[in-house]
């Protein structure tokens, strides 16, 4: 019989992940449905870019390494900056663009999964967190492999081409045709 613990790692992994991976894919398809090259353009599609590498750091750190202080400061760090960029993101293109419903469904799960996966990171891990919040942080700074995979030793090469082929493929064609009409309208221009 499964744990907790191995239950709610198994929630992330094949619910919380894929979701979150999914909304951002819908995310891509609704500024690609607004012509985002033509409104909020690059500067939109870059923080776009940074918000999903914000959330990559601690998503591969949780899975690669066993979570001690470090990597519970990280996470709450990158979670911390991508609310923050966030926020600056919609305030930026809001004005500029449409923003669907279909759009706001998105943010609403790209907001709410990595809270909810930090939130079970700190349950899991409660020991570490009592750690983090007691500032016993002896002993605690380091990288240490899991000695095991999360899911297996196919979860992680099948997760990542999953988000290769949903989210890193989408923003990387939304940043070069942002770029690409960027620097045509400084052509024009000049």
């Amino acid at each position: 019989m499964l744990q907790t613990s191995q239950l709610l790692i198994q929630l992330m992994l094949y619910v919380f992940l894929p979701l979150w991976g999914i909304a951002g894919f819908v995310d891509w398809c609704c500024h690609r449905a607004t012509k985002i090259e033509h409104t909020s353009g690059l500067k939109e599609s870059l923080i776009h870019s940074l918000m999903g590498l914000q959330m990559a750091l601690p998503i591969l750190l949780c899975l690669l390494f066993k979570v001690n202080v470090l990597i519970m400061l990280i996470c709450i760090a990158a979670w911390l900056a991508h609310e923050a960029v966030a926020h600056y993101d919609v305030h930026y293109a809001a004005p500029k663009r449409h923003i669907s419903l279909w759009e706001m469904h998105a943010h609403n799960y790209l907001a709410t999964l990595p809270l909810y996966m930090l939130l079970l990171i700190v349950v899991i891990n409660y020991p570490v967190f009592i750690k983090l919040i007691s500032f016993n942080w002896q002993g605690e700074f380091y990288f240490q492999r899991m000695p095991y995979a999360h899911g297996g030793d196919a979860y992680l090469p099948y997760y990542l081409s999953f988000m290769a082929v949903v989210c890193v493929l989408p923003y990387m064609e939304e940043n070069l045709r942002c770029l690409r009409t960027a620097l045509q309208q400084r052509k024009v221009s000049a």
